[in-house]
């Protein structure tokens, strides 16, 4: 019998915000248990910090330059940002082996409608788009989705026709009821499936979150990480905290009825269940908010992988990294991996054997808002060459900054994630520095710009 797959994943919710690692207050009861029954990567890390490039990365095991993914999905640019349906993604993999596919939620891989039409029949606007049935689904049948909206309290949704489906109700809960209702409705003898369960929430707006949730965090004292600055730690900031935990929490709670629906249904050991997220939340730590940067918080991400009497529970400290997800997941189905994949199988590692793999992974973010776009295009200078990237090891965080702006200069930093976990004291490094890590690691970093054809300005001034 081919093993099922179900990929649960949240947006903006970052590792330590999960209750094994005993980071953050956050109360994950079954994601706790569901742990203890996993197995979790400790060095789980998204390749580009940002929603629609991590989630290209995905679908395609392909790094986000390579698949034209450099920002997010959006309005405002001259170039149309999209999953182009050319790409052979994880869902037209499954399909085309059988396997019944599956995807609810947050979708955020196709252009936004109003790029093209002042006024769609959908009544997308801003970020958003109804995806049709076709190619631009990717190799998933059954659709219940949006591009990209975060009205978490009166949600919508499209499934087979442009009509807008609103249920009124936290978007969490109702795409559980649905993901539930999808695997109720299978019969005996049915092909496998593969569901993709896509959750906005913890994604800001923070305070959009149910009152039953809220209560449970609403008399908190927060405990701030040691890298959340004095001026950060404000009223406003706490309720922000209590209301991230809030939406975790609530996620959780959904999360549990998957499982539970597995146990009643005796499917745990023919379904592979991963749990994960698309990247984190900076939630004041280093003075910032949201993503799109190499700190801890913002990179470092969920992941676990269940399948009861296949998957031994523990620990794996395998760098794992945005393309990896795909090579990995089809191996472990027993499917064979496109050549296009540019990601790493860790399938050997899951299941308990000898992987023979670097301990380094690549970082990067490339200008992406209209406003610096075009900037650097009155200049006549190429945005993509600016930006950041980076080396990612267990023990370090390499990274070279040309900024976003044109008149930014170059700094390249090293942070000794081991004796620093904080990131508090990074070490800015000169050009003409000679030290061997610091040569190896832009050694690496040129060698994953010349494997991607990545136009980074290596030679940018500095002070």
């Amino acid at each position: 019998m081919k093993t099922n797959l179900i990929y649960v994943f949240a947006d903006q919710w970052r590792y330590q915000a999960i209750g094994y690692t005993k980071k953050d207050q956050v109360l994950t009861p079954n994601m706790d248990r569901f742990a203890e029954e996993s197995l979790c990567f400790e060095n789980a890390y998204s390749t580009f910090p940002l929603c629609t490039p991590h989630r290209g990365s995905l679908m395609t095991g392909k790094y986000p330059y390579s698949v034209g993914l450099w920002t997010n999905c959006k309005i405002g640019l001259e170039e149309k940002i999209m999953l182009k349906p050319q790409e052979i993604c994880i869902g037209n993999v499954l399909q085309d082996a059988g396997y019944r596919t599956a995807y609810i939620g947050k979708w955020h891989l196709d252009s936004s409608e109003q790029n093209f039409v002042r006024h769609p029949v959908s009544g997308a606007v801003h970020w958003d788009a109804y995806t049709p049935p076709g190619e631009r689904r990717q190799g998933f049948e059954y659709w219940l989705s949006y591009g990209a909206c975060d009205d978490h309290l009166n949600p919508h949704y499209w499934a087979d026709s442009p009509e807008q489906i609103r249920p009124g109700r936290w978007s969490a809960e109702y795409e559980t009821d649905k993901a539930l209702e999808y695997l109720e409705g299978r019969k005996a003898g049915d092909a496998p499936f593969a569901l993709f369960l896509s959750y906005n929430p913890p994604h800001l707006p923070y305070e959009l979150v149910p009152d039953c949730y809220y209560e449970k965090f609403r008399d908190l004292q927060i405990e701030w990480r040691g890298n959340v600055p004095e001026e950060k730690r404000t009223p406003e900031m706490e309720t922000i905290a209590r209301q991230y935990f809030s939406a975790i929490y609530g996620i959780d709670k959904q999360f549990g009825r998957i499982l539970s629906y597995l146990k009643e249904k005796e499917m745990e050991e023919n379904t592979l269940v991963v749990l994960s997220s698309d990247h984190g939340e900076m939630l004041g730590s280093h003075g910032l908010m949201s993503k799109n940067i190499w700190y801890e918080e913002s990179i470092h991400i969920p992941l676990l992988m269940r399948q009861k009497n296949r998957i031994r529970a523990g620990r794996n400290g395998v760098m794992f990294a945005s393309p990896d997800h795909m090579p990995t997941l089809l191996e472990l189905l027993g499917l064979r991996v496109p050549d296009t994949c540019e990601g790493r199988s860790h399938a050997a590692s899951v299941l308990g054997e000898t992987e023979e793999s670097p301990q380094h992974m690549f970082l990067c973010s490339y200008p992406g808002s209209p406003e610096s776009v075009s900037a650097f295009a009155e200049q006549g200078m190429n945005h993509k060459a600016h930006g950041w990237r980076g080396i990612k090891t267990p023990e370090y965080t390499y990274v070279v900054t040309n900024g976003y702006m044109p008149e930014e200069k170059q700094e390249e930093y090293f942070y000794d994630d081991k004796n620093d976990p904080w990131q508090l004291h990074p070490r800015r490094v000169e050009r003409d520095c000679k030290d061997d890590i610091i040569v190896e690691c832009r050694k690496l970093l040129k060698w994953y710009l010349g494997m991607l054809g990545d136009s980074f300005l290596w030679e940018k001034d500095r002070e």
